[in-house]
């Protein structure tokens, strides 16, 4: 019998993916596992460095691709997931990847200008910025405000030389990436792995934002579900509002996140105690541990830190389904498409003679 993670046993009611199957103490496998893409999710994913955390969202991705009604759209700040998008034997899934990826300067409020510039808005050169991102929908209009004020000189220069450091970023154009080009059925990877920290943020804050106006303002048809893998590094970012917002407010518009991260302590409290499905892989960090363990539910009837329960080996997962109140042990299916977040081997190196 199959079952239904984010719903139940309601199989043919709405698309679903398949995740995996039931292991039991011996390591076999039993009964398949489904995860509901019906409705809107906040799902988390941990576990500590190559146990399986990418490559499981890489399944959900695959899933999501082939499921009716959704928008599956990956940030990728390890550049591992264009791997969805290459042509292999069998099923593949449709995919586009976006490897310049450019937002609009509206995308970020003005303290949000100031905190990715590293500026006090209230210092001058703060100000300056903070008053450009009022008056300016272009990086060009917030510079020509700043170099119009009367401002000290000091404060010009040191304001109109953020915002060009900004615009060697490349990642801002009135003309970027919008909710239409984000809302096909086919899984939308958008490679910010030539990024910087800053950059990064400033590109997947664009992001979220425009998924949640979209359906805000019911512009696309399709459920949104934005998938970042490292979450951590977003939450930790101006990406971190948008974030926020989709966590505590994307249900009633239908929008959903995914996050998968190897430093669950990283993670702001929002973002673990708001996921209705967790998903486990090992993890051996007591910080992390008690991170998970703070916001444990009250009807799981034992820790994730207990030994003969934490999953062990590479694929294995324990699944908590706040909607059904349910706990799992898993094994995560096989991928169809490559995954290309194996580390390199020294040995797998051919040295010419």
């Amino acid at each position: 019998m199959s079952f239904v993670i984010g719903r139940g046993d309601d199989l043919e009611d709405g698309p679903v993916g398949r995740l995996g199957a039931y292991r039991a103490r011996d390591g076999s496998e039993g009964a398949t596992l489904h995860l509901d893409f019906d409705g809107p999710h906040a799902m988390l994913i941990v576990g500590k460095r190559g146990y399986g955390k990418s490559y499981t969202m890489g399944v959900l991705a695959e899933g999501l691709a082939r499921a009716d009604g959704v928008a599956p759209v990956i940030v990728d700040p390890m550049g591992v997931f264009d791997t969805l998008a290459e042509s292999t034997p069998g099923a593949g899934v449709p995919a586009t990847v976006i490897d310049e990826p450019a937002v609009t300067p509206t995308s970020l409020d003005p303290s949000s200008w100031c905190a990715l510039l590293g500026l006090s808005p209230e210092s001058g050169a703060g100000g300056l910025v903070w008053q450009a991102a009022q008056a300016g929908s272009t990086l060009e209009e917030m510079e020509a405000h700043v170099e119009a004020t009367d401002a000290p000189v000091a404060d010009k220069r040191a304001a109109s030389n953020h915002l060009r450091l900004a615009d060697a970023w490349e990642v801002f154009d009135p003309d970027g990436i919008d909710a239409n080009e984000l809302g096909s059925s086919a899984v939308t990877i958008i490679d910010v792995s030539g990024l910087e920290s800053a950059p990064m943020n400033a590109v997947c804050r664009g992001v979220a934002e425009a998924l949640y106006r979209a359906r805000v303002t019911e512009t696309v048809d399709r459920l949104p579900w934005l998938l970042l893998d490292e979450a951590h590094t977003f939450f930790d970012g101006v990406a971190e509002p948008a974030l926020r917002t989709i966590l505590t407010r994307g249900r009633a518009p239908g929008v959903s996140l995914v996050s998968a991260t190897q430093r669950p302590s990283a993670v702001p409290e929002v973002g673990i105690s708001q996921s209705d499905v967790l998903i486990s892989h090992r993890l051996t960090s007591q910080s992390d541990l008690d991170a998970l363990q703070a916001a444990q539910p009250t009807y799981m009837n034992f820790s994730l830190s207990d030994a003969d329960r934490l999953p062990e080996a590479p694929g294995e997962v324990v699944i908590v389904d706040d909607a059904t109140e349910t706990i799992h042990s898993a094994q995560v299916r096989p991928r169809n498409t490559p995954h290309g977040g194996d580390s390199p081997r020294a040995s797998d190196v051919v040295a010419d003679d």
